[in-house]
């Protein structure tokens, strides 16, 4: 009846996580022209050429950076750690930019040099960067990353190969209606994954490492998505 209390809890149905925009790459490369700040700059296309979260780019060390195998060791969420492959230009911009501070430590120190970037202040560089590009919409960071994967779907890459190199538990088969966007969806909202135990990224091994072939299936994929213009052509 009207007004009166059942007693019964009602039960809110769970909230829909908002998937990030996907900038284009002539979208990221028109913002990453206007930022002036070479350190804060050179984070950003890290982010967006290795698919990394904030937290991940701004805390890199120089440790990290394996020139010999052109790939970065990451450590991501939960401690996990990946490799995830390093194209070539941004290698190189890497060492000029350290070249300009010399931090024994940080790949990208902040004004002080005793600490790494930080994460807000990199994410107002972003801001502005994004309103003088004239993007009309509202982007974090974060689509960086999901620009990264994006662009390797597109360009043929594995959805398997895509979810290792982005550091997520979980994958989904690719399928034509959903692509890019199952990149973002929490796992609980996958009602035909696959058994998250088969499905689990690699997890730390010996050094940090990934087995051999796992990192070969890694270089060959990207080397594959670099062969038909993806977003490492310059």
């Amino acid at each position: 009846m009207p007004g009166s209390c059942s007693g019964e809890k009602r039960i809110a149905s769970p909230r829909q996580k908002r998937l990030p925009d996907a900038l284009s790459e002539d979208q990221v490369r028109h913002l990453l022209s206007g930022i002036r700040n070479p350190t804060h700059k050179t984070c950003l296309a890290v982010m967006y050429a290795c698919g990394l979260r904030i937290s991940e780019a701004t805390t890199l060390e120089i440790g990290a950076v394996d020139r010999a195998n052109q790939v970065l060791r990451i450590v991501g969420k939960g401690d996990k750690e990946r490799l995830v492959p390093l194209p070539q230009p941004v290698l190189d911009e890497l060492g000029r930019l350290w070249l300009t501070h010399h931090n024994h430590r940080w790949l990208f120190p902040n004004h002080f040099g005793d600490a790494p970037l930080n994460n807000r202040v990199l994410s107002r560089t972003f801001a502005a960067a994004v309103g003088t590009a004239g993007i009309q919409r509202a982007v974090t960071p974060h689509a960086l990353r999901h620009s990264y994967a994006t662009r390797l779907i597109e360009n043929g890459v594995d959805t398997r190969i895509v979810q290792i190199l982005l550091g997520t538990a979980t994958y989904c088969p690719r399928t034509p209606s959903r692509r890019a966007d199952l990149l973002s969806v929490p796992s609980a909202l996958w009602p035909d994954c696959a058994d998250q135990a088969t499905a689990r990224a690699p997890r730390r091994r010996t050094g940090g490492y990934l087995a051999a072939r796992q990192l070969a299936r890694l270089h060959s994929a990207v080397d594959d998505a670099r062969g038909r213009g993806s977003i490492y052509a310059q």
